[in-house]
């Protein structure tokens, strides 16, 4: 049997986090009862006229730089003409020969680059619900701005399309062009695969699966996509050019309709809306005030502050999360001890991604920064350090509120000498157990002396103390 490759690109529709709609001063909010977010522009009634939202065009500029594009001066909107319900006026505002992007990519960590052949600003079209044999139509989502990101056919495997979908996603929240929230529709994907021998140059007959929007059914459907392809060829059929779409009750790809071409949509000039010119001054100011990218932090991450990889792909993947590490890690010695705070103890309190994406807690990366100064010079250990910080999460009160002055003097050798002795004299069986072999029993014994002295003791010196005793 011969090995067959798999060819992906992606066209990934983002969804802009505009107040209003592209075209009208519509509401984007989501989650509204159906159809209470429309105008008449919107839907499309005759004698309408659109007028292009500026914010729209800069955060497709902003998504452009932030991927590597090259920001086209002139650009226009053409009228891509379908005859479906979800577009009442038969045709989408979109951009054809003329995006306001092009020419960028993205960096895989394998260090493969998938290239961005254009990015294009569009309208959303309406959404079509199917219920008991009818079907109804919602158009709040009609005339939602979008752009469309087009990648070169440079994927080369399932693992390669999650990591940059991912990758695509996590820039978009931080450059806060959209909120990317794939249950919400904010990203949908539409997966162009086709399957060729390997070594082979040409590229294979392509088929589009349609609307991917979790990161599980993409994976599934191009699992099944590219098994159902490979049989073909091996059988000695034809792969056909055709739109599909992912059924989640049986796991497979099945058509919908044949794959159309752009002479299919007969493309003209959009005669209602100006010429897009973009000066190059305006450029330069939209890059300046980008924030700093995934990649740039993870390098700044692993290189200056000496975070495992690991760790620094934790923080960087919430924007809040990196933010407050930034903000915490300037103010003291140990960066990395800020990090470990974070992953550990406060992650435990977060359990969603939501939760994690938000980062709503009471502590501030200042009031960790003292708790954190007060282990680097020595006067607290670190058991005083966690349980402190437990009772910070709780409370939101200061250090200053929950450490006095005897907790930050310690415990002198002579106190914790007698304190080991009482420790060791009220536990004779743990005593027995870790002379007889067990050293899991010398953890009762550290445990006690920590419980004694409130997380004081310095566990080194506690540790060689019962050990002389024993």
């Amino acid at each position: 049997m011969r090995e067959y490759e798999l060819v992906a690109g992606l066209e990934t529709h983002v969804e802009l986090s505009t107040k209003t709609k592209i075209f009208c001063g519509c509401t984007t909010a989501f989650g509204s009862e159906p159809n209470t977010h429309c105008c008449p522009i919107c839907i499309g009634l005759p004698g309408t006229m659109p007028k292009l939202n500026r914010q729209a065009v800069r955060y497709a500029i902003m998504a452009g730089l932030a991927t590597n594009c090259e920001i086209n001066p002139i650009a226009k909107m053409d009228r891509k003409n379908y005859v479906y319900p979800d577009l009442p006026k038969a045709y989408q505002i979109s951009q054809y020969d003329r995006p306001l992007c092009s020419n960028g990519y993205i960096q895989l960590q394998n260090g493969r680059k998938i290239r961005i052949l254009r990015i294009h600003i569009e309208e959303d079209a309406g959404k079509l619900v199917h219920e008991r044999g009818d079907t109804y139509v919602d158009y709040n989502r009609g005339g939602v701005p979008l752009i469309e990101i087009v990648t070169e056919p440079d994927i080369r495997s399932i693992d390669e399309a999650i990591e940059y979908v991912e990758k695509l996603q996590l820039i978009m929240r931080y450059i806060g062009v959209s909120d990317v929230k794939m249950q919400e529709g904010s990203l949908r994907c539409d997966v162009n695969i086709s399957v060729r021998p390997k070594g082979a140059e040409q590229l294979g007959i392509r088929a589009e699966i349609k609307n991917m929007n979790s990161f599980a059914f993409m994976q599934k459907a191009m699992q099944y996509e590219f098994e159902r392809q490979t049989d073909l060829l091996e059988s000695g059929e034809q792969v056909v050019q055709e739109t599909r779409r992912y059924n989640t009750d049986t796991g497979e790809t099945e058509p919908m309709r044949g794959k159309e071409d752009a002479h299919d949509y007969r493309y003209f000039r959009e005669p209602d809306l100006v010429t897009i010119e973009t000066a190059p001054q305006e450029v330069e100011q939209i890059k300046a005030a980008l924030p700093e990218l995934p990649d740039a932090k993870f390098a700044r991450y692993t290189e200056a502050y000496g975070l495992s990889e690991t760790d620094a792909n934790i923080l960087i993947k919430y924007r809040r999360v990196a933010e407050f590490f930034d903000a915490a890690a300037k103010l003291v010695q140990t960066p990395k001890t800020v990090s470990n705070l974070i992953i550990t103890q406060i992650f435990r309190r977060l359990s969603t991604e939501e939760q994690k994406e938000a980062f709503e807690i009471v502590v501030t990366p200042q009031t960790l920064a003292e708790l954190i100064a007060l282990r680097e010079s020595g006067k607290i250990n670190n058991n005083l350090l966690k349980s402190t910080l437990e009772q910070m999460l709780d409370t939101g009160k200061p250090v200053a509120a929950l450490i006095d002055e005897k907790d930050l003097g310690g415990v002198d050798e002579a106190t914790l000498r007698e304190i080991c002795r009482q420790v060791v004299a009220e536990n004779p069986a743990a005593v027995q157990d870790y002379r007889g072999g067990k050293e899991a029993a010398f953890k009762a014994l550290i445990g006690g002396v920590m419980k004694a002295t409130r997380g004081k003791a310095n566990a080194l010196q506690a540790t060689e103390i019962l050990k002389s005793l024993l």
